[in-house]
Formats: structure tokens, C-alpha cells, sequence
């Protein structure tokens, strides 16, 4: 069983930065994907950024630019640099591996104020 541990999130003035981790734990070697989703009150959860182990990565289109998704492969963590801010990234940030099987962390607040 895979678990995941996020930390960081918190609250920030619109244009500011965060950078949020997450450590897998549990049998695992390698995961081959990782990544961020989030979700906004009212909203769908979306994806936000996904990285491979092999390096190959993905952005939603509203966070180019601004978001960096970064990983340890050695140490099973990844993690997301978030910059420039805007009220829109407001969401609940959850953490996502695939490795036989899709695994979610808790989800940590991240609240942008204008």
C-alpha cells in the first residue's frame, strides 16, 4: 500500500510563491508518475502538473509558465514550485502517484489573496 505525505500550502498574496512536497512511502521501487491535482470549492478536480520518472511532464494550460513540477526518483517525493500567484489557483492541492493503482495524498489548502 502506497501512502502519500504532503506539506507545504498555506496562505499567500496574489503574485506570491509557495512550493509544495509529497514523500511516497510503502513497497515501492520507482513510481512511474507522479503529480498535483487540485480542486476549487464548486469545481472538478483538475490536474495540474504530472511528471514521469523518465522526465516527460504535463501542465494544465492556466499554470504554464508559472508552476514547476519537480521529483527525487531516488527518494519517491515530488514537488511543485508555484509562482505568480493568482486568487484562481485557490484549491484544495492533492498529490497523485500511479503505481499499480492511483494513490492520492489528503490534499493540503493553498489560498491566494488578492
Amino acid at each position: 500500500q502506497v501512502q502519500l505525505r504532503e506539506h507545504g500550502g498555506g496562505l499567500v498574496q496574489a503574485g506570491g510563491s509557495l512550493r509544495l512536497g509529497c514523500a511516497a512511502s510503502g513497497p515501492i521501487f520507482v513510481i512511474p508518475m507522479m503529480g498535483w491535482y487540485r480542486q476549487a470549492p464548486g469545481r472538478q478536480r483538475e490536474l495540474v502538473a504530472t511528471l514521469a520518472a523518465a522526465g516527460t511532464s504535463n501542465y494544465v494550460d492556466s499554470v504554464k509558465g508559472r508552476f514547476t513540477i519537480s521529483r527525487d526518483n531516488a527518494k519517491n517525493t515530488v514537488f511543485l514550485q508555484m509562482n505568480s500567484l493568482k486568487p484562481e489557483d485557490t484549491a484544495v492541492y492533492y498529490c497523485y502517484a500511479e503505481v499499480d493503482g492511483s494513490y492520492w495524498g489528503q490534499g493540503t489548502q493553498v489560498t491566494v489573496s488578492s
